[in-house]
């Protein structure tokens, strides 16, 4: 008889319940750290352990660097007042960089997923072979390490974060960037460690840059208990990220979430991914400009930077562009949301600093074509995202949620045994 159960890996032996116990306590430190002052007492609490083993691995953890003490902490009742404990500020750190159409961005966030070290280099990299523009960036991320070395942190690992279809270490495809199967990992990681001769190569992963921000926003945002969420990010393409219940919504290739290349009109423009009238043909950084009448040469970064000017100054053709542009984002986003019932949407990119003119009417095509009932303009359910919500951090973090999860693998001072 076939079995439809899902196989049982092999028992957990002493080492493998250690390392979980540590990571446990390290991620509880961390949470705890972030409401007010992590105690032993307060962890043990938490993580449901004795005292005599939390303190057991908080030792290790100290040894190891992971975690620092900072004096005592006076709980108001009766006892001896705990030591404060707080993730260490040197030590692991993860790498993250995203690589856009028209810009590079590095960043290195410690333990706590506090943003340490930024760079930020404004590129054209379309039409550049795929190998100049991942050696530009290990360029940007060999001084942002530099700098990060400056500061005792050492990050251990790279996350980029990549427009278009990524999987198995490789863009698939990236039509704005017009990068077809492109071994990114591979380019980028030979590319730096060319540039650090006589260091240890750091480990490359890569994830599409929508879904690192909306991990940035769900780890570091203003979400509050809302974990269900529908974000998008607007910058010359359009890309889109699903999280239900704190979970990425991957599809069963890694492809999921690409609402730019949804059409609108079959007869509109032709997109760069081959179809015609996709999302991102209306709603993209290039078609808002183009539609506010502002010219290439003010592209990019100055070229949004106008299209605010021009809007808050009630320029007519800038306000007609942003408005087209919200009402085509709302009919998109309403399926969406009939689909997949988020908790809220969250627009990031360029569409943070247009939110005042771009949110009304998309949220009244949400109102008036959300079947659920639940949305209402003005309710609150459509947002822009916080400043925190950037892919080149949601890569850093990353690395370092792989730190928090295996403190073992990422230590030579931790001992091999309980």
């Amino acid at each position: 008889m076939k079995s439809y159960l899902t196989p049982l890996g092999s028992k957990a032996d002493k080492d493998t319940v250690r390392r979980h116990n540590l990571s446990l306590v390290l991620r509880a430190v961390r949470d705890e750290g972030e409401a007010g002052e992590a105690t032993r007492a307060g962890v043990s609490a938490r993580v449901g352990l004795t005292r005599a083993a939390v303190s057991s691995l908080v030792e290790q953890l100290l040894d190891s660097g992971f975690v620092t003490e900072s004096g005592k902490t006076f709980s108001g009742q009766a006892g001896r007042p705990g030591t404060a404990l707080k993730v260490a500020r040197t030590g692991p750190a993860g790498l993250g960089v995203e690589i856009n159409i028209d810009y590079v961005s590095v960043c290195v966030v410690d333990l706590a997923g506090t943003g340490r070290v930024r760079q930020t280099e404004h590129l054209d990299n379309r039409g550049a072979p795929p190998g100049e523009v991942l050696a530009r960036a290990a360029g940007i991320a060999a001084r942002t390490l530099d700098s990060a070395r400056e500061q005792d942190l050492c990050p251990v690992g790279t996350a980029l974060a990549l427009p278009g279809l990524v999987s198995g270490g490789s863009v698939r495809q990236a039509p704005n960037l017009g990068w077809n199967q492109v071994a990114a990992e591979d380019l980028f990681g030979e590319a730096l460690a060319g540039l650090r001769p006589g260091t240890a190569a750091l480990p490359v992963r890569s994830e599409n840059e929508a879904n690192l921000a909306a991990l940035a926003e769900l780890w570091f945002g203003g979400l509050g208990t809302v974990r269900s969420f529908l974000y998008l990010t607007g910058e010359i393409g359009v890309g889109g990220a699903l999280v239900l219940d704190g979970e990425l919504l991957r599809g069963a290739h890694g492809f999921a979430g690409e609402i730019g290349h949804v059409v609108v009109d079959p007869a509109g423009p032709e997109c760069r991914c081959g179809s015609r009238g996709c999302l991102e043909q209306y709603a993209g950084q290039s078609a808002l400009l183009r539609a506010a009448g502002i010219g290439e040469g003010a592209g990019g970064a100055a070229g949004v930077m106008e299209l605010e000017r021009r809007a808050q100054a009630g320029d007519p053709v800038a306000l007609a562009a942003v408005a087209d542009a919200g009402r085509m984002l709302g009919q998109v986003l309403s399926g969406a949301v009939n689909l997949f019932d988020p908790d809220a949407v969250v627009l990031g990119g360029i569409y943070r600093g247009l939110m005042p003119w771009l949110a009304p009417p998309a949220d009244e095509e949400l109102t008036g074509r959300v079947v659920s009932g639940l949305w209402s303009r003005g309710g609150g359910r459509l947002r822009a995202s916080s400043v925190a919500g950037d892919a080149a951090r949601g890569a850093a973090a990353l690395v370092v949620q792989d730190v928090l999860a295996d403190p073992v693998a990422y230590s030579r001072s931790v001992p091999a045994g309980l």
